[in-house]
């Protein structure tokens, strides 16, 4: 991915990863996207939503779903985890793999609404309008940002279509996000299409298997891990793509480990000196794809390039993509991390 700073922007805001979700935690009222129902009918409509401060109604199913690109997969996982294919119009979501049988190829069969994107690979304002939409999901507020080219959610609103910021984005700041967020973003879409049962029934499912998961590794020891990503550069130094806070974090904990480099900054990503990674004992790698067709090659280099480290005498990596985020997949990536490191507690 090209270095240019809407990109990076965007990616650190979508982890999902990064992605896309309102400035803290899941429990933060500022953050929360509230919903309520409103004489809610039989038929689950108008259901209103206070999202980044906005008020969102919906009369009834969005039909025409715009999902903007924001580095995430969060918003169109979760859009067809719930079966909604059908009501997105454009896509420009893809990250080229998934921890998900199906999900890529899926992905890269839904319409990308034939757009020129922008400088930001994303959706100019008069391409957007041109969509015809009725719902806008967009990973933070840059998005909706008038001074980077795009439609505003006030133009949404005045052509007849809302729009939705995901979990942690309204203040473009993913460093607090957790699995719950991922449940947030399950939850709100459930209610816009009225797809509430399916929705908990997968939240279910993954608080099912991530408990069953920490259950077995509680009280073992917590290798640290270092969570980075792919041949990929968003900084001055030689590691500009390490993972120091947000989701993965709270992934590791689930799995039964630690982030071998939290405590170098408050901030996503750490920007971390040759040095400073060589000194650190790293026990376990993740390294993240995106777009990346061979992160396996990449881990293998990395273990090499440190051969002092746990990891590399032990050969203990994985690699991932989807599940690592924001999204409806995090219990996969608890899963398989616990296995590379507790195999003998599951």
């Amino acid at each position: 991915m090209p270095m240019n700073r809407p990109v990076t922007t965007v990616l650190a805001a979508a982890l999902c990863l990064l992605t896309a979700g309102c400035g803290g935690s899941s429990g933060d009222d500022k953050a929360s996207t509230k919903t309520t129902e409103t004489a809610a009918s039989k038929s689950g409509y108008p259901v209103t939503l206070d999202n980044c401060g906005q008020s969102q109604t919906f009369e009834k199913a969005p039909s025409r779903v715009v999902v903007m690109n924001g580095a995430s997969v969060a918003e169109v996982s979760t859009l067809l985890a719930l079966g909604l294919q059908d009501k997105i119009v454009a896509n420009q979501q893809s990250y080229g793999m998934s921890e998900v049988a199906g999900r890529a190829a899926a992905i890269k069969a839904l319409p990308t609404g034939d757009i020129k994107l922008n400088e930001a690979y994303d959706i100019p304002r008069e391409a957007m309008l041109g969509l015809r939409p009725d719902l806008v999901l967009s990973v933070t507020t840059y998005g909706f940002d008038q001074k980077n080219g795009f439609a505003t959610r006030e133009q949404l609103k005045q052509v007849g279509a809302n729009s939705y910021v995901s979990p942690q984005g309204c203040d473009d700041d993913p460093s607090k996000m957790t699995v719950a967020d991922s449940y947030k973003l399950l939850r709100d879409m459930g209610q816009i299409f009225n797809v509430r049962d399916k929705a908990e029934k997968l939240i279910a499912a993954s608080e099912k298997n991530i408990a069953a998961v920490s259950a077995r590794v509680t009280g073992e020891k917590k290798p640290k891990v270092m969570v980075l990503f792919s041949n990929m550069s968003m900084g001055s130094n030689d590691f500009s793509s390490v993972l120091a806070n947000g989701i993965v974090n709270d992934i590791l904990a689930k799995a039964g480990a630690s982030n071998a480099f939290s405590d170098t900054t408050k901030a996503t990503f750490a920007d971390l000196s040759k040095e400073k990674v060589a000194a650190t004992d790293v026990d376990a790698v993740v390294v993240i794809s995106y777009n990346d067709p061979n992160p396996a090659a990449y881990a293998e280099k990395l273990l090499k390039e440190f051969p002092q480290w746990p990891a590399a005498k032990n050969n203990t990596y994985v690699t991932l993509s989807d599940s690592m985020y924001l999204g409806p997949s995090n219990d996969l990536a608890v899963e398989k991390i616990a296995k590379l490191l507790h195999p003998e507690a599951l």
